[in-house]
């Protein structure tokens, strides 16, 4: 756990440094470097080499992969996988040029990156090989089988098999191991926020392998259309105990009559299967399938203009949710231009900004008159403290605010807070002490939740101080009182 020292301008409190946990050389993707995983030299040939010569340097080097190059350039790549598809399944003449059949402008990772960064680049694509470029030279390649021999990879996997699944029973089974992966995270003693990241490109997959199983049920959408999911899986900040919040933006090609019926199967069929994989039906119908939340781009618009013109409270509840947004599948330039719009809308909008404010500030840390902790007096979880809507919340609903004030275009909590001091709309200091308690909070949940499934229970967000020692439940008592003290600084900044 990272330092909370006192913060000049906000006299937030101090969390002590916990020290960093004891390193296991088997679980380490969260800190070792990508070059760390590099064998060997890259394996390249030019664009206008046959596929026959790179077959044979292939079995030659015993790599499944080859990098290809031009004037020293990354151009693409080809894999054993291309070689069985591509080529002898579909008759290809062995004396095309690999060009032909490569991936050109593939994904990559930096040298320095960390390896995390790889294996979540490959759970949320479905790859299997990934280039390592040092600045623009390429330095190599890292493959799922590099990962799987620093364990902890099993997302690269499970995501694949997502892909693999013709039907949405296939993907219920697949599902059942998302809370095995954040126990063996949890396990890991990963970050909070690569557990998000890592759980969420997860649910990604499984939204996106059901709009692909609905399309080849349905036929090609009509029109244009992106798929955008809302909340937390927007922010990539899923634990495995979660709702559904999503939508859809539709071309204003959009005709109800012509296709109207079309989006309704679609939305219907995505969403009832995300509740078969275990991501429930919300419980406010902020959902595709809701007629309401799946429009065209024009009528989007119309929604941010009128919730950032008349904030009353069932707008500043959307907003809340809606204006947390990340494209899933489909053509994400419809979002793109609709988010510009609304940080174009909200930067500097001091009324609108006091009423977002005063609605986070109805989430308040549970403190007691004299700042110690102050669980639930009453109630199904009377004695226990809600980390989501008492811990995390607040500060999600803190960065929502700077980002909308600074017109950041940042989505994850952490990635807005980090935006908002580059910006100035927040002290460096002050927003190094919300990361830190975000990711504290954030990571008790996490454990939390790790020991109820391991004991069998359902995963909830309601902790018994009882549960955790002395030490942490000063940590967790020093963190809401950060919170609360950036709580009163934003308050004051914005009166009505």
């Amino acid at each position: 756990m990272a330092t909370f020292p006192i913060d000049e301008d906000t006299s937030a409190p101090s969390i002590k440094d916990v020290g960093e946990p004891a390193t296991d050389p088997a679980l380490t993707l969260m800190t070792m470097p990508v070059s760390a995983l590099l064998k060997r030299a890259p394996v390249t040939l030019p664009p206008q080499t046959t596929i026959r010569a790179a077959a044979q340097l292939m079995s030659e080097q015993r790599v499944s992969s080859i990098l290809i190059l031009e004037q020293d350039h990354l151009f693409g790549l080809i894999t054993d996988r291309d070689l069985r598809n591509r080529v002898i399944a579909a008759g290809l003449d062995t004396q095309r040029p690999i060009m032909d059949i490569a991936t050109l402008a593939p994904f990559f990772v930096n040298l320095n990156d960390p390896a995390f960064n790889a294996l979540l680049l490959m759970a949320r694509h479905n790859i299997h090989h990934v280039p390592v470029l040092d600045g623009q030279r390429v330095a190599g390649m890292i493959t799922a089988t590099d990962l799987t021999e620093q364990h902890s990879t099993s997302a690269v996997y499970l995501a694949g098999d997502i892909y693999k699944q013709t039907t949405v029973e296939g993907l219920q089974r697949a599902s059942t191991r998302i809370r095995a992966l954040q126990q063996s995270l949890a396990a890991a003693d990963a970050t909070a926020y690569n557990t998000g990241h890592i759980i969420t490109a997860i649910t990604d997959a499984i939204t996106t392998r059901l709009l692909q199983l609905g399309e080849a049920r349905l036929g090609p959408a009509p029109v244009d259309y992106v798929w955008v999911a809302a909340g937390s899986q927007a922010r990539s900040e899923q634990t495995a105990r979660t709702d559904q919040d999503n939508c859809m933006v539709l071309d204003d090609a959009f005709d109800e009559a012509l296709h109207g019926d079309y989006f309704r199967q679609l939305t219907q069929f995505v969403c009832t299967g995300l509740d078969a994989c275990g991501y429930v039906f919300c419980p406010g119908e902020m959902m595709a399938m809701t007629d309401t939340w799946r429009q065209p781009r024009a009528r989007w618009a119309e929604y941010f203009r009128r919730w950032t013109s008349e904030p009353e409270p069932k707008a500043l509840m959307l907003t809340c949710v809606f204006f947390d947004l990340r494209a899933i599948h489909g053509q994400t330039s419809l979002l793109d231009g609709l988010r510009h719009d609304v940080l174009q809308r909200t930067r500097g909008n001091t009324l609108f900004l006091a009423h977002m404010v005063g609605n986070a500030l109805t989430h308040q840390p549970p403190l007691g008159f004299f700042k110690g902790l102050s669980p639930a007096r009453s109630g199904e979880h009377k004695g226990t403290i809600n980390l989501k809507h008492n811990g995390v919340v607040p500060i999600v609903d803190l960065a929502r605010v700077y980002a909308l004030a600074g017109g950041h275009a940042e989505v994850n909590t952490h990635d807005r807070l980090l935006s908002a001091a580059d910006g100035g709309d927040i002290s460096a200091q002050s927003a190094r002490d919300l990361r830190d308690a975000l990711e504290f909070l954030a990571a008790l949940r996490i454990q939390h939740q790790a020991r109820q499934m391991a004991q069998g229970e359902a995963p909830d967000n309601f902790l018994d101080p009882a549960e955790i020692s002395n030490f942490e439940r000063t940590q967790l008592t020093d963190a809401f009182q950060v919170v609360q003290t950036l709580q009163s600084v934003l308050s004051n900044r914005y009166k009505f």
